[in-house]
């Protein structure tokens, strides 16, 4: 779809006055302005501006002190030119409006290699110049919260008004409960453009799943994934709840991952990890071996917030070695079963806090490094990864760690542009510090009249 046939949509909706133009930073969160409606043409051309810092502002939205992007430049602007993906809907707010998702470029045209997506799309293109066409699809999961109170507690139930209180691992009951904000979430799906496939009411009180179809566009999944979860906060919201894709909101409840599964396809459409039998190709397995072999150091992607790493902690049924096995859930990098045609790889580190554009970048851009260096994987693991993982290699065990293994990461340079793997390590240097700073209220009632 062209630009004017946008506009002319937009000139047919009822009520829309104003429009939110947005760029989407390294923690995933959207970002911009609020333009009306009549400015519209101005968004889809080129002619708005944003300072490149925006990219790279921390999680509370502030400029990070280090950056070269904000005192060496002087916060200069950058070009935000149209993703292409159109003007998406929006009618969870008190009225409609619509969202235009932009990417930040720089004076002289050129991608602005600290944007999130540019990192993404690079990946891509690579893939493109051998043959290969990424085939990608994304599971999230999200609690919906009670916002009355000041620290996550279950929902009430829309039918029996009861407090959900138990961990209905795909409860029917809560699929149907629910139903009114699950039907409000696919239909802002079909509206925005996004495959939402199957839901489920996951393991812990008031989580639930959301599948998304595969679909050989990696850029257009990741896009699906960002705006996915806007729109679930926005329509928790309208039906009375908080929505959370915190990794680990509850400390004994089950953690929210990001779970993705992809396959390559070559010129033809062929599946190249499909070689006829249950093993899978050589390319699968070189894939396999580039994703275990860059998972440590690219840990910071998948685990981006202090609260991740809650969720990474042993026995919290969520992949902390790293390892790999056919049809394990116990694994980081598994090998679902099923017809050989639809051969392909699960990956299960990321939380559901975790930036989609970063999340697929550091996968597909792992896994092509494993193929172009045909490197070879360890056996696979055969039995509970969990119960092994004294044995196994293991990620880092906290953020500290993890911001240095980022930094460090030789395999992370040859996947991110120097000037992303700088911003984002700033970022969460930044953030860390704040946190070493707070001082909770558990420690006062450990501590304070005790030591």
């Amino acid at each position: 779809m062209q630009d004017h046939d946008h506009l002319e949509w937009l000139r047919q909706q009822d009520g829309i006055d104003h429009i939110f133009a947005t760029i989407c930073d390294l923690n995933g969160t959207l970002r911009g302005k609020r333009i009306d409606v009549a400015q519209a043409d101005k968004v889809l051309d080129g002619s708005v501006r944003m300072p490149l810092s925006l990219a790279g502002l921390d999680i509370w939205g502030e400029d990070i002190e280090v950056s070269a992007l904000v005192f060496e430049t002087g916060d200069a602007d950058g070009i935000c030119r149209h993703t292409g993906r159109g003007i998406l809907p929006i009618n969870w707010t008190s009225q409609p409006t619509a969202l235009i998702p932009l990417w930040l470029f720089e004076e002289d045209g050129k991608p602005f290699l600290g944007d999130p997506r540019h990192a993404l799309n690079s990946v891509v293109q690579r893939y493109a110049e051998r043959g290969l066409t990424p085939v990608v699809a994304t599971e999230l999961e999200f609690y919906l919260v009670d916002p009355s109170e000041p620290t996550p507690q279950p929902p009430h139930s829309p039918v029996t008004g009861r407090r959900l209180d138990s961990d209905g691992a795909l409860s029917l009951d809560d699929l149907e409960h629910f139903d009114a904000f699950l039907n409000d979430v696919y239909a802002a799906c079909h509206a925005q453009g996004i495959p939402a496939d199957t839901a489920i009411s996951e393991n812990g009180a008031g989580q639930f799943e959301i599948n998304m179809r595969h679909i050989g566009d990696a850029l257009r999944a990741a896009d699906d994934a960002v705006l996915f979860k806007r729109l679930v906060r926005g329509i928790a919201r309208k039906h009375g709840f908080a929505a959370t894709f915190m990794a680990k909101p509850y400390g004994f409840r089950a953690g929210s991952g990001f779970h993705v599964h992809f396959s390559l396809e070559d010129k033809d459409g062929n599946n190249v990890f499909d070689d006829g039998g249950e093993a899978g190709s050589a390319i699968m397995s070189h894939a396999v071996a580039g994703l275990l072999r860059t998972m440590q150091e690219n840990t910071l992607v998948f685990a981006p917030h202090e609260n991740s790493f809650r969720r990474l902690l042993p026995g919290m049924h969520a992949p902390s070695s790293v390892a790999w096995g056919y049809e394990n859930r116990t694994v980081a990098v598994r090998i679902p079963g099923g017809h050989h045609k639809a051969r392909r790889i699960e990956h299960r580190v990321a939380g559901a806090d975790a930036n989609p554009y970063l999340v697929l970048a550091s996968i597909l851009g792992g896994a092509l490094l494993g193929i172009e260096e045909a490197w070879e994987p360890a056996e696979a693991l055969v039995g509970d990864a969990y119960e092994m993982a004294k044995e196994l290699p293991h990620l880092p065990l906290d953020w500290a760690s993890a911001i240095q293994a980022f930094k460090a990461g030789a395999h992370v340079r040859s996947i991110y542009a120097p000037r992303l793997q700088r911003m984002l390590v700033d970022c969460k240097r930044q953030e860390q510090l704040r946190f070493t700073r707070q001082v909770t209220s558990f420690e006062y009632d450990s501590y304070l009249e005790t030591v």
